[in-house]
């Protein structure tokens, strides 16, 4: 899940938050940036992040009342957090993985390093969840809304689980048969080009103006949720 990944980088420092986010973003990451804890707090409210790159000493609040406080909301709870800190010693790095983060990274720091407890931490996530994301389509299962980028795309009950079932395999290729029977009840009496329809519906919900089609046709053998060729 390290691919397109979203992180948000909380962070006071402006030089070291470039540098962050320049590199992670080379890497192909999903990058937000905030420089203080009510800044994150709101941004993460509005849409929760993959991964959070937190920085202890924060204006306002601290890097640590953040984590607390995302710890103790339900929909927050789960969001892995790597704590940044000029603090090393060892019972800093306690207190900040007794307050909820997963992992303390000590400043200064090598980019390779951090590369390496990003993607460490990615790696644990589950391949689904409540929200499912790709590219800049972000689908919440408990909502059951569907947004691009932010914007939130009306979808009937079958486009739905047609694209609720391609981003859980984004890449691979679905004959008519396969997407017939994840998105239509077994009972139904459906005809295979009742597919392409609904496929034809769903790309002209979740593309609007300049935006790529997501949703790759290969002929004779199905579609796919996929990032289009340049």
């Amino acid at each position: 899940m390290t691919h397109n990944a979203s992180i948000l980088v909380v962070e006071d420092d402006p030089a070291l938050s470039r540098l962050i986010c320049y590199n992670l973003e080379k890497q192909g990451y999903d990058v937000r940036l905030a420089g203080d804890g009510h800044t994150a707090l709101d941004q993460i409210s509005r849409r929760i992040p993959d991964l959070v790159l937190l920085d202890w000493m924060l204006p306002s609040i601290s890097g640590l009342e953040v984590c607390r406080q995302l710890r103790e909301q339900p929909k927050t709870k789960s969001i892995p957090i790597i704590m940044l800190s000029a603090r090393g010693q060892e019972t800093d790095s306690v207190r900040g993985l007794e307050i909820g983060a997963d992992d303390y990274l000590i400043k200064p720091f090598g980019m390779e390093t951090l590369f390496a407890r990003v993607k460490a931490m990615l790696r644990r996530l589950p391949p689904s969840g409540n929200v499912l994301k790709f590219d800049a389509l972000v689908l919440d299962r408990v909502a059951h809304k569907v947004e691009r980028n932010g914007r939130l795309l009306p979808l009937g009950p079958t486009e739905y689980r047609l694209l609720e079932f391609l981003m859980t395999h984004p890449g691979q290729v679905f004959s008519r048969e396969e997407l017939l029977e994840q998105a239509w009840e077994r009972s139904s009496c459906v005809e295979l080009r009742t597919v392409d329809v609904h496929i034809r519906r769903l790309r002209q919900t979740l593309n609007a103006g300049d935006e790529k089609d997501l949703i790759r046709t290969v002929r004779a053998r199905g579609y796919a949720l996929d990032m289009p060729q340049d």
